[in-house]
């Protein structure tokens, strides 16, 4: 279900709660069942919900496509009938169901310095599949009146929608830098969208980390560079805090007290596969027994984090407990990145936010040839990447035990990905935002 407390089918909507600073309120205010109601708003949530029933009690999927396609639209263009609200932000995931960083800082920054913001979400996890019939309601209305639209990954039910005039639709992509090609940067390839797509296009604006990785999301995105803006990254201001470091390292300490005084290595690989539903990792590629004997000894332990597309836990031997953990639920990465020591990722954008905290790198890259045939890069890996490439476990092993990180590659890139490193990306953002609300 998405984050919006339990939604219900039934109409109209009680007060939700959401994330702190998140503040759900009556969908179709003044709204009463009574069919003397004058509420234009309420008409049309009213007739929507018995065109929903009906179409159920159809055995096959196309009601339900209809609902999500056609219906749906059609609400979002019939709610034009209602004002912009020019204090209205609404913050859209359809991979978490809970705020992202970028979107939480970006919320609690815009509501310090602007009270009178009134701001919105709905956010679903990737394995709920499909929304109730209140959520298409609910987002049909709020995007026919948000003033600014925040999004921070792929949002497909939006990219079919023409915005209302003056209406500022945003792309706080989740991932920091440029690495992976992405979008329409992987025309041709497998999993790669078709030229007549419309998916992104209809931005107002992009963030990016970089001006000299404009290009890259303008063409990803399908949009002129001159709509990618280089605020920064809300989330990667956290590592220029230290009160929220110490809160962090305290709060991870808290969740594994088996880490305190212990070094730790960090395995966060990226997913294989074409998405969230086809999306799998390759465990056996990692010997846990060879680990623990070999690098695991003296007080280090070993924490994976598998990409939150990745549903299947990591299988650790009994044996193994006191030196392995599995971290997959653990909801920030970055926060892991605190009491990181030593991190071995592959293709992931990790990498970025480990580079700001000079922490060393290996990368595993295993299946390079394979990743890069179906996946590819924007720059060249071997290059590129701010560590030392390994490709099987005995290079593994070997590079840890000689610490051969190839650590002085970081500085460069940090200068290549980062226009700033002063921890006032957010504030860079909302600069932005409230130029556009009243």
């Amino acid at each position: 279900m998405s984050q919006v407390s339990h939604i219900s089918t039934e109409l109209p909507a009680d007060t939700f709660s959401a994330e702190e600073n998140i503040h759900w309120q009556p969908l179709l205010e003044n709204a009463a069942p009574a069919r003397t109601s004058r509420n234009p708003a309420w008409w049309l949530a009213h007739y929507a919900l018995r065109l929903y029933r009906l179409l159920l009690k159809s055995p096959s999927t196309l009601p339900y496509h209809i609902f999500h396609t056609v219906v749906f639209r059609s609400l979002y263009r019939l709610f034009w009938v209602l004002p912009v609200n020019s204090r209205k932000v609404l913050f859209l995931s359809d991979t978490r169901d809970h705020l992202s960083p970028n979107f939480k800082f970006v919320n609690e920054e815009l509501a310090r310095r602007f009270p009178q913001v009134e701001s919105w979400s709905l956010l679903k996890p990737p394995w709920v599949l499909k929304k109730t019939v209140k959520e298409h309601i609910q987002l049909a209305y709020h995007l026919a009146t948000a003033k600014v639209i925040l999004l921070d990954d792929v949002y497909n039910m939006i990219y079919f929608l023409k915005l209302r005039k003056n209406v500022e639709l945003v792309q706080l992509w989740h991932a920091v830098g440029a690495f992976k090609t992405f979008g329409y940067s992987r025309v041709g390839r497998p999993g790669g969208p078709s030229l007549k797509s419309v998916a992104h296009r209809n931005y107002t604006k992009a963030i990016v980390s970089s001006k000299s990785i404009a290009r890259h999301y303008a063409e990803g995105f399908g949009i002129s560079e001159d709509k990618i803006v280089a605020t920064g990254v809300p989330r990667t201001d956290v590592f220029f805090q230290p009160e929220y470091r110490k809160d962090a390292v305290e709060k991870v300490y808290r969740s594994f007290p088996q880490l305190i005084h212990k070094r730790v290595i960090l395995y966060a690989p990226t997913f294989r596969g074409h998405g969230a539903t086809s999306a799998y990792f390759p465990a056996d590629v990692l010997d846990l027994n060879r680990l623990a004997q070999e690098v695991l000894t003296d007080g280090c332990i070993l924490l994976v984090k598998q990409h939150p597309f990745i549903k299947q836990p990591l299988q650790i031997p009994n044996s193994l407990r006191e030196v392995i953990f599995d971290v997959t639920t653990y909801p920030d990465v970055n926060d892991l990145l605190f009491i990181t020591d030593l991190l071995i990722t592959d293709y992931s954008s990790v990498c970025f936010e480990a580079a700001l905290l000079k922490i060393p790198m290996l990368f595993y890259a295993f299946d390079l040839e394979e990743y890069v045939s179906s996946r590819d890069f924007y720059y060249s890996y071997e290059t590129f990447v701010p560590g030392t490439i390994v490709r099987n476990m005995q290079e593994l092993i070997t590079a840890i035990e000689n610490h051969n990180f190839d650590f002085e590659k970081q500085e460069a890139f940090v200068k290549h990905f980062f226009d700033a490193t002063d921890g006032r990306s957010t504030e860079r953002v909302v600069d932005m935002l409230l130029q556009y609300l009243e």
